[in-house]
């Protein structure tokens, strides 16, 4: 079971963006690989810090990850989680200062060799409609994804302004001292390549549109506008030797001809006639699973509620799934005809057609109530 992001930065869920950013550089400090070489525990915790920091940064991820845990993030391979030292260090290498070396990290991890600027592809953003079957019972979809890719028969050569690093250093005397700065590499934009040769269908950056299918694992549970991440399928980074960006999924549930969705309940509204609530009868109705058949009893009211259990929705936290609400409606005819019409002036002094509540028959509040409990 994976750590709890605030547990991880030493926080409360109340904690201020300033306070989680401050608590993010403290552990990033303590456990950054360049104070601790070869140490696989201290990795561990650098890269866990990270990953809390940027979920618990970003206003809508943190909502998401308080409302639903791990799992609004993770799922047949998507994640929040899994970050890799190459985007830590693309993405949150200026939170540092000048703690390690004039604002960016140290050499001699994760291959970025005497502090090599390693450049991260640009993400792509999709979004995938789900049918409330699909989103009950979890799903793979397979997508058409266009992305760039190095295209072939493109070739690079190091850089000659930053030698390959990506970055350039300068280093000016002021009245507080040496100051050492840090900037992209104007000349390869922070890549440490620059194009040798490319086909005549590329573009400036030696870059090709190619269209992918990108195979889309979406657990059960999943909610309207919920987004997961599939790593390394954005688009390629420029230069050849970066990392490339992501793939993110935003959740679009399409209506359903029946039933409604609240949370991971379920309702379909039921319409009788009055001979079927007086006499009772059986219903076929529709589920996320199937048709199935219920029965309605003799006497039954307008307004009365039949739940059939884990009939809904799966918890995307793996709390079990939710209920179906099945929601009695009587039918009152608009017109009637006459022999129709001489029957209910017939039974409206009847003792039996007149209405006599009982106990057990709830009030529409109470019904309410027991809905939401």
């Amino acid at each position: 079971m994976k750590d709890d992001f605030y547990d991880i930065l030493g926080i409360s869920k109340n904690a201020s963006a300033a306070e989680i950013k401050k608590a993010y550089r403290k552990k990033a400090i303590e456990y950054h690989p360049d104070k601790n070489p070869g140490d696989a525990k201290a990795e561990e915790m650098f890269k866990k810090a990270a990953e809390a920091y940027e979920v618990l940064s970003d206003p809508d991820k943190k909502a998401r990850y308080d409302q639903y845990g791990h799992q609004a993030f993770e799922g047949g391979g998507f994640g929040g989680g899994g970050m890799n030292m190459e985007d830590i260090f693309s993405q949150f290498g200026d939170i540092f200062g000048g703690a390690f070396g004039g604002g960016g990290f140290g050499g001699g991890f994760g291959g970025f060799g005497g502090g090599q600027r390693r450049v991260k592809g640009s993400n792509l953003r999709i979004r995938v409609k789900l049918t409330l079957e699909e989103i009950a019972n979890g799903v793979e979809k397979k997508i058409k994804v266009k992305r760039k890719k190095v295209a072939q028969g493109t070739s690079f050569r190091t850089c000659g302004t930053c030698n390959g690093q990506g970055q350039v250093t300068r280093i000016q005397n002021t009245i507080l001292g040496r100051m050492q700065t840090a900037t992209t590499c104007s000349t390869c934009g922070g890549t440490g390549q620059t194009i040798e040769k490319k086909p005549p269908n590329a573009d400036s950056q030696g870059m090709l549109l190619t269209e992918e299918t990108v195979s889309i694992k979406i657990p059960a549970g999943v909610v309207d506008g919920m987004q997961l991440k599939v790593s390394g399928k954005g688009n390629e980074a420029p230069g050849g030797k970066g990392i490339a960006g992501d793939l993110l999924v935003a959740i679009e549930e399409q209506p359903h001809s029946t039933l409604q969705r609240e949370g991971d309940n379920l309702h379909y509204d039921l319409y009788i006639s009055f001979s079927e609530a007086a006499l009772g009868t059986s219903k076929e109705i529709d589920t996320v699973t199937g048709k199935v058949r219920i029965k309605i009893e003799p006497g039954t009211q307008s307004g009365k509620i039949l739940r059939l259990r884990k009939k809904g929705v799966p918890s995307i936290n793996s709390y079990g799934t939710g209920d179906l609400l099945v929601h009695v409606n009587v039918w009152t005819p608009k017109s009637l005809s006459k022999e129709q019409k001489e029957f209910f002036e017939n039974m409206r002094a009847d003792d039996h057609f007149r209405p006599n509540p009982e106990k057990e028959d709830k009030s529409f509040f109470e019904k309410v109530k027991d809905m939401f409990s």
